[in-house]
């Protein structure tokens, strides 16, 4: 039988989804796409927002580089099908944001919200496949559909007039909720835990960096609210791919000096027999 604390996951979900079906549509906020980064750099406009996204693409590349090939490992392949998909979104998240701010409006704003859907999918997936010791491919794909979902209703609701953020903003606060819990009931390694714990930290320290871009902006001069944002969350990304690849690493070092090889001998010094 499963003890109190197993079941707090669900309760937090379900009190989170009836406060957001209480509290009524949540609507994107007037002037939205009126960015502070307002330079042209080599041709490019809103350049510092747009630049900003490489660093999504490049901590998707190191970590399916890293992780990958590694699928297999004990320490990675019950959450890899999640990792996997937030690897996918990170990297559909540079692509569609860079596309997204060239020329900011809904049109394109759906192709930057549906991958950062995607990764908090996959991120949650992972983890929950990791601390349960569960292949996660099945939750993997119910998530990834969630998350089309979520940003499918806001387009639609939009389109009647009033767009509806609450299905996009419940995937995406999930995971700073969850995951601590998660990983504190299945009593994860406390490294996991500061790891996973100072990146969502810091992923919400980017959400405020966002709300304030344009005072941010003044403060700061060349870097915007949403510049930082960019940085932030990159950030909190390559923390994540980073404790995934050290662990892997220390794992397989562990094996390594536990079963150090065998030794091996040259035709000069051949073990002698026993008389």
């Amino acid at each position: 039988m499963k003890s109190f604390p197993h079941y707090l996951p669900s309760a937090v979900t379900l009190l989170l989804a009836a406060a957001a079906l209480f509290h009524g549509p949540i609507h994107q906020p007037a002037g939205y796409h009126d960015f502070a980064d307002q330079s042209l750099i080599w041709g490019v406009p809103h350049f510092c927002d747009v630049s900003s996204n490489l660093g999504f693409a490049l901590a998707a590349f190191w970590g399916w580089i890293r992780l990958a090939p590694k699928r297999e490992h004990p320490e990675l392949c019950h959450g890899w099908a999640g990792y996997r998909l937030f690897l996918a979104g990170l990297f559909l998240t540079a692509l569609g944001s860079t596309w997204y701010h060239l020329a900011p409006d809904n049109a394109r704003l759906v192709w930057d919200r549906l991958p950062i859907a995607l990764a908090c999918a996959g991120l949650l997936a992972g983890v929950l496949g990791d601390v349960r010791k569960r292949d996660s491919g099945g939750m993997a794909g119910l998530l990834a559909l969630l998350a089309v979902a979520s940003v499918a209703w806001w387009v639609f609701t939009d389109l009647a007039g009033a767009g509806d953020l609450r299905p996009y903003l419940l995937l995406q606060g999930l995971p700073i909720l969850l995951i601590p819990l998660w990983q504190w009931i299945y009593r994860m390694p406390v490294a996991d835990r500061l790891a996973f714990g100072a990146a969502l930290a810091i992923y919400v320290v980017a959400k405020f960096a966002e709300l304030g871009d344009h005072e941010i902006a003044a403060t700061l001069g060349a870097v915007s609210g949403h510049t930082l944002k960019h940085l932030l969350a990159t950030g909190a990304a390559a923390l994540i791919v980073g404790r995934l690849v050290c662990r892997v690493r220390a794992r397989l070092k562990a094996c390594t000096d536990a079963c150090p090889p065998a030794p091996t001998f040259s035709g000069h010094d051949q073990p002698t027999p026993a008389p």
